[in-house]
């Protein structure tokens, strides 16, 4: 077993093996955290340290998928004209209101763990799974 989080063994490839392959967006979400802690051992801090590996991946992906967006919103606002709707603004408010939702979600799903060892990798599986969707979310609202 690693020694510390930072040393764990993490690969995103079987995450974006299965979204490449087609299969539903959904089921893939997760792949990439459960090979690195078959890699790596099954201790709370190796779960919990892998599910946090696989959602700074997704992180890093919603953030590409928002600077597209927010490339194409300012676009179509350039083209609409002054009386539409800003679909910039918007889409900054919303992504600004979505990461405290996201947190807080988090917060009360680790809190179901009354503060034992599992309430770290509740939180982190929460953050992948949310940030995945809001991923998922931003790179389908046509504005790519």
């Amino acid at each position: 077993m690693p020694a510390a989080a930072q040393d764990l063994v993490f690969s995103p490839q079987p995450t974006q093996a299965c979204l490449a392959s087609g299969q539903p967006f959904d089921q893939c979400i997760g792949l990439a955290a459960d090979a690195c802690t078959a890699a790596n051992g099954y201790a709370t801090v190796v779960q919990g340290g892998c599910l946090s590996r696989e959602a700074e991946w997704w992180d890093g992906r919603l953030n590409a998928a928002y600077q597209r967006a927010m490339a194409g919103a300012k676009q179509s606002d350039s083209q609409s004209g002054q009386y539409a709707p800003s679909q910039a603004k918007a889409l900054r408010a919303m992504q600004r209101a979505w990461i405290p939702f996201r947190d807080e979600t988090c917060s009360f799903e680790a809190s179901q763990w009354g503060g034992g060892t599992g309430a770290g990798p509740a939180f982190a599986a929460c953050l992948m799974r949310l940030t995945a969707y809001q991923t998922h979310y931003l790179e389908n609202i046509g504005l790519n």
